[in-house]
C-alpha cells in the first residue's frame, strides 16, 4: 500500500511539474514572438475585444487589483502597444486603447495557453468539468493557495527586463 501511495504522489507531482513547465515554455515562446508576458497579452486581447476598456473593467475581467492593471498598462504604454485616452462620455474616466503597434503585436502572438485549455475544457462533459474544477480547487487548497490573487491567465511571472524589446 505504501508503494502505491508513493507512486501516486510522484505521479501527481510530475503532473503538477508538467503544468508549470508548460506555462514557463509558453511564456518564453510568447516573449520571443511578441516580447510580452501572458498577462500583458491578455490585457491587449481584452482591449481589442472591447475596442478599448477602462482599467476597472480590465481588473474585473482579469480578476486582479487595479494596481496590478495600472502596472501592466504602464508597461504597455511605454512600449507603445496601448494608450490612455480621456473618455468622451465621462472626462473623469480613462480608456485604454490599442495602438497600431499593439494590433501588430497581437497578430504576432502565439495562441494563448489558456485559450487552448478553454477549448479542450469546453469539450469535456459537464460531470468531467465539475470533477476537474473540484480537483484543481483541492490541489490549490493543499498548497495553501486559496488566498492567492490569480487571474485566469496561465503565467509564471514577469519577464526579465532584458528580455523585452526596446
Amino acid at each position: 500500500m505504501v508503494n502505491r501511495t508513493n507512486d501516486r504522489t510522484d505521479e501527481s507531482l510530475i503532473a503538477l511539474r508538467r503544468i508549470l513547465r508548460a506555462t514557463e515554455q509558453y511564456a518564453r515562446k510568447l516573449a520571443e514572438a511578441a516580447g510580452m508576458t501572458p498577462a500583458q497579452l491578455r490585457v491587449l486581447q481584452i482591449v481589442d475585444e472591447k475596442t478599448g476598456a477602462t482599467p476597472k473593467t480590465l481588473a474585473n475581467q482579469m480578476g486582479v487589483s487595479q494596481a496590478t492593471i495600472t502596472a501592466l498598462v504602464d508597461k504597455l504604454v511605454l512600449r507603445g502597444l496601448v494608450e490612455r485616452l480621456a473618455s468622451k462620455v465621462d472626462r473623469r474616466q480613462v480608456n485604454v486603447m490599442l495602438t497600431a503597434q499593439g494590433e501588430s503585436a497581437l497578430e504576432k502572438a502565439p495562441d494563448a495557453l489558456q485559450q487552448r485549455f478553454v477549448r479542450a475544457f469546453a469539450e469535456l462533459a459537464d460531470w468531467e468539468q465539475t470533477q476537474l474544477v473540484s480537483s484543481l480547487e483541492r490541489v490549490a487548497s493543499m498548497l495553501d493557495a486559496e488566498g492567492v490573487d490569480a487571474s485566469p491567465v496561465l503565467t509564471t511571472g514577469e519577464l526579465p527586463a532584458g528580455r523585452l524589446p526596446d
